[in-house]
């Protein structure tokens, strides 16, 4: 696929007139041209013009990057090196925002595009105005044949492009094999979001490799059941399954964005739960669309943007109390997908919130089966999909799934049930329950409404695997996982934050996010500056930069597993407390209630205990540090027995110490 506005061999290039060079580009340009652009091309293509002579190899001018939205300047392929150049034309100074763009847009080309992988890829920042730096050429801390971001100026940019091709052994890279390598890229679900909200196919942004069951397929799979729905008047519903990070909240989101037009009767909305989720995705549409509309020439306010958004991302409960205002009336959508459906409420949980605070005492009707019977008012047809992940019930009164096949049972019999096969696994507690509907006739079992492979963890599809077995102490199984993860994704331990903090900044690269996310339950970590109570904002810690005091990057604020379930980072810090224990018997949860511990002994919040470690641990693309402190024999709080057990359990599955 040609992604570039503008390609061509550099020998053609040096012969071509700029203005034919910038003809072309222009034919291909998408957004209002403003005599500033073309100036900018101008600039480029004669600086090139005047250092490229030398060399052979091929280049390319507004290198398209779906995953991220943006165009690379230009890349140059010479000799064994993909070259990235990022110009700031008439810019003195070499910003830290630019340095992390180059290097941002080298990482995408390394970690997603298949014939850049073993290649060197040389990010440079060519700040036209600004004074001779000096920059040494040096691969980064992975090994991976990624340069450090190199500043040059104009003067210095056939020096640097020189002395990088000294620095680089290796075979030449072949123009056509490199054209046709596959862009497999493995957004996070903010990217996946925003790339979805702007046209971008599942195909674009999703891996295509044959070790995962691709992401497009579950969408067909979902697609196919809405239109078949619609065409034979049938009611539906469809379980679709899924290891932590394996793409079902970007399934669901793909279906939303497929049918966003609200005056199609195919209408869908994308309903979660999860309140910082919602809030973050609608914010990152927001500011992505204010921001494209301003490249366009166009004037768009924020609250407008949020406005649209807000149409096909939206609260679970915010649509529950739309429902609830006339019991008779059907929404307008048809389609609803229900993102971590194994969070909806149960009777008991449901009944106390509508007595408490909705005014509507003796509700008898738990979350699932009222959020059904809100689509089975259509007289036509209607689809529910329910995304569910494996052990993510987090908080009190969430029912699992099991709840919502009982209430089919109860009273939806007329509905049509699509089901992953793999609902009857161990993890999505409804075996059991499953057994209610195999003398029902209209229930069908799919095996391509089950994600099998994480696609969080790029480097490492066996992470949620590693962190099951861990979990289960199932250690001979976590070591030989461990085994196959750590070549690619880096996990190490230690007892100290610090040295925590200082692995983070060291693996980062470019703007890859990282942060530190603890249990809600983790009380006793105040001595380390981490206050787990304290108030965060969810949006300034996922989305803002490195100048932000209240961004992840900062190491200050803390996140918990309500607030990054279904989020992921780069890098990620756990740090853990001594309110989940590894003992001879088994995890041992704690409470910490005034001034001491209490054990807890009810086997559901043991299980919210258990799955809330199991948030935190599968939050990492890259790879991550666990940090179990050392205690305080002076503390009765926190004595180191409170927490050299667990160290020592992670320290025997093999995980390195830092």
């Amino acid at each position: 696929m040609n992604r570039a506005y503008y390609n061509d061999s550099i020998t053609e290039f040096i012969v071509t007139s700029p203005e034919e060079i910038i003809g072309k580009i222009a034919l291909k340009n998408q957004f209002p041209l403003e005599q500033t652009q073309k100036d900018a091309w101008l600039a480029q293509i004669i600086i090139l013009k005047d250092v490229l002579p030398p060399y052979k190899g091929s280049i390319y001018f507004e290198y398209t990057i779906p995953r991220m939205g943006q165009r690379i300047d230009v890349v140059i392929l010479i000799g064994a090196v993909i070259f990235i150049l990022e110009f700031k034309i008439g810019e003195k100074e070499y910003s830290l925002n630019a340095m992390d763009q180059v290097m941002d847009y080298a990482l995408d080309l390394k970690n997603f595009h298949e014939s850049s992988h073993d290649q060197f890829v040389a990010p440079i920042l060519i700040a036209t105005k600004a004074k001779d730096f000096i920059s040494v050429i040096a691969t980064t801390s992975q090994n991976d044949k990624l340069l450090f971001p190199i500043k040059s100026n104009v003067s210095l940019l056939a020096k640097v492009i020189e002395d990088v091709i000294f620095f680089s052994e290796g075979n030449d890279i072949n123009q056509n094999e490199w054209e046709q390598g596959r862009y497999c890229p493995t957004p996070t679900i903010i990217e996946a979001a925003m790339a979805l909200y702007n046209n971008h196919s599942v195909e674009e942004i999703s891996r295509s490799d044959a070790s995962a069951i691709n992401l497009s397929q579950t969408s067909e799979a979902v697609s196919k059941i809405i239109h078949s729905s619609k065409v034979n008047s049938r009611k539906s519903i469809c379980f679709v399954t899924g290891v932590p990070g394996a793409g079902k909240t970007l399934v669901g989101l793909h279906v939303a964005t497929t049918h966003i037009d609200k005056s199609n009767d195919l209408y869908s909305v994308f309903l979660s739960g999860n309140g910082p989720l919602v809030a973050i995705l609608r914010e990152a549409l927001a500011r992505d669309k204010v921001k494209r509309e301003k490249e366009k020439g166009n004037k768009t306010k924020k609250g407008k943007a949020l406005s649209d958004v807000k149409m096909f991302i939206q609260n679970v409960h915010n649509f529950r109390d739309e429902c609830l205002i006339d019991l008779a009336s059907a929404p307008i959508e048809h389609v609803a997908l229900f993102d971590e459906a194994q969070r909806a409420w149960n009777l008991e949980q449901t009944s106390n919130f509508m007595s408490r605070k909705k005014n509507r005492p003796n509700f008898n009707q738990s979350e699932p089966e009222f959020l059904i019977s809100c689509l089975d008012r259509h007289k036509d047809w209607a689809v529910v999909v329910c995304l569910v992940g494996g052990g993510q019930e987090i908080n009190t009164g969430e029912a699992g799934i099991t709840e919502w096949i009982q209430s089919l049972e109860r009273s939806f019999t007329g509905w049509d049930i699509y089901i992953s096969d793999r609902l009857a696994d161990s993890e999505y507690n409804a075996r059991e329950v499953l057994k209610k509907l195999e003398s029902r006739p209209n229930v069908v079992y799919d095996k391509s409404l089950h994600l099998s492979v994480s696609m969080r963890s790029f480097r490492a599809e066996d992470v949620s695997l590693l962190v099951k077995q861990m979990l289960d102490l199932n250690i001979d199984e976590a070591k030989d996982t461990l085994e196959r993860v750590k070549a690619n994704y880096p996990i190490v331990i230690t007892r100290d934050l610090s040295k925590a903090k200082q692995w983070l900044k060291q693996q980062a690269r470019g703007s890859e996010r990282y942060g530190i996310v603890v249990s809600s339950q983790a009380e006793r970590l105040k001595p380390h500056a981490i206050f787990v109570k304290s108030t965060m904002d969810p949006i300034h810690w996922f989305l803002d930069g490195k100048e932000d005091v209240r961004s992840s990057y900062y190491l200050e604020d803390v996140a918990t597993e309500f607030h990054v379930q279904g989020l992921e980072l780069d890098w990620v810090c756990v740090t853990w407390d001594a309110d989940f224990r590894y003992s001879e018997n088994g995890w041992d949860g704690w409470s910490f209630v005034g001034s001491r511990w209490n054990h807890i002994n009810k086997a559901e919040r043991k299980a919210y205990l258990k799955n809330a470690y199991r948030v935190l641990l599968t939050r990492a693309r890259q790879g991550m540090v666990i940090v179990v402190p050392s205690g305080d024999s002076d503390d009765h709080t926190r004595p180191p027995k409170f927490y050299d057990s667990t160290f020592e359990y992670l320290k025997e599955i093999g995980f390195t110490v830092i």
